[in-house]
This record gives C-alpha cells, sequence and structure tokens, in this order.
C-alpha cells in the first residue's frame, strides 16, 4: 500500500467533510467546487485501488486479499452514494449525508492502512 496516497486522502476527505459541513450550518445545497474536490479525491481513490491489488499481488506478506480488495472497493462507491444522495435532497440534510460519506473515506482508509501493515 502506497502510505503517502493514503494520508493524503484521509486529508482531502476531511477538507470535503469541512466543507459539506460547513455548507450544511449555512443551510445551502452542495456546490461545483465541492463536487470538484470530491472528484479528486476519487481520483485518488481509483488510483489508490490499482497500486493496492498491483502490490497486493506483489507481497509476501501475510494480508487478507479479500478484505484489502473489498476496503478498496467500498472507500471507491462511498463518495458517489454520498453524492447523489446530497444532490437528490434539496434540503441541508444533502451536505450533511455527504459530510458523513466524506468521514467514511478516512475510516476506510486507516482500516486499509491496518490490515496491511499487521
Amino acid at each position: 500500500m502506497y502510505e503517502p496516497l493514503t494520508w493524503v486522502l484521509v486529508a482531502l476527505s476531511l477538507a470535503a467533510m469541512i466543507f459539506a459541513v460547513v455548507l450544511a450550518a449555512l443551510d445551502r445545497r452542495i456546490n461545483w467546487p465541492l463536487l470538484g474536490l470530491l472528484g479528486v479525491v476519487e481520483v485518488a481513490l481509483l488510483a489508490q485501488l490499482v497500486v493496492g491489488i498491483i502490490q497486493l499481488t506483489g507481497t509476501d506478506r501475510d494480508v487478507s486479499g479479500p478484505f484489502f480488495i473489498g476496503y478498496l472497493i467500498g472507500a471507491l462507491l462511498v463518495l458517489p452514494v454520498g453524492a447523489l444522495w446530497a444532490l437528490a435532497e434539496s434540503s441541508r440534510w444533502g451536505a450533511g449525508a455527504l459530510a458523513v460519506a466524506c468521514l467514511v473515506i478516512p475510516v476506510l482508509e486507516l482500516r486499509m492502512y491496518e490490515i496491511w501493515t499487521v
């Protein structure tokens, strides 16, 4: 697992979460700058998926492959689902739901890091 990418993803997703919380507090819907940030996070998650699978096939570590790949795929799916939910919801709770989705990414990243390093 490429460790710098993990910490970049944690930082970017927490920044997106803060952005979404501010929008929810101001009773606003999500906007294009937030969606752009989510796009950057999603591209980084896609890169992590590719790098993670490549590294998993070439490692001699005792890593649970199905769990690790499941976390990689799950992390890739969380933000699009949260963004669709936020776009469908016209109240502040759309941004709140997206904030929760953004908070899930660091949790998944830290769990993947734990699976990889143990």
